[in-house]
Order: structure tokens, then C-alpha cells, then sequence
């Protein structure tokens, strides 16, 4: 084997490394910063489905006050009452 053919298999092999190591990370949702330190996504992505269904109820509220026929005083202690919680 001549020293150009050890080359480039070398390359190739390290090539392919690298493939299946960045698959084995995507797979298991491991993402990498700046400054080359590895973390999980499943943190950042739970957060976010809790804020979103945080976001879903207030927004569900809201149109609940928006559209249902009420008097006066009884939006202003429903919009107080849920303003404690």
C-alpha cells in the first residue's frame, strides 16, 4: 500500500466516523454550542411544550371573557379572581 492510498483511507475512515457520530447525536437530540460543549435538547423542549400549554390556557381564558355576555360586575370579579392564581 503506498502512502497516498493510507491517506485517503484514513480520510475515509475518519469521514465515516464522523457521519455516525453526528447521527447517534441527532438521534438522540444532543446539540452542540460555540464553544464545542455538548447538551440535550430535551430540556429546552419540555420548557417550552409547558409554556406554549401555559400560553394555550391564558389565551383560552381570554377569549372565554372576550365573547360570553356578562355584566359588569361580575367580568370585574371573574378577571380579580383569576388574577389570584
Amino acid at each position: 500500500m503506498s502512502f497516498w492510498t493510507a491517506i485517503v483511507v484514513i480520510v475515509a475512515i475518519v469521514a465515516v466516523t464522523e457521519v455516525m457520530k453526528a447521527k447517534h447525536r441527532a438521534r438522540h437530540g444532543i446539540t452542540t454550542d460555540h464553544m464545542g460543549n455538548e447538551k440535550p435538547l430535551m430540556r429546552e423542549n419540555t420548557e417550552l411544550k409547558r409554556e406554549i400549554e401555559d400560553l394555550r390556557e391564558r389565551v383560552k381564558v381570554l377569549e372565554r371573557i372576550a365573547t360570553e355576555d356578562r355584566d359588569t360586575r361580575r367580568l370585574s370579579a371573574e378577571i380579580e379572581s383569576l388574577r389570584d392564581k
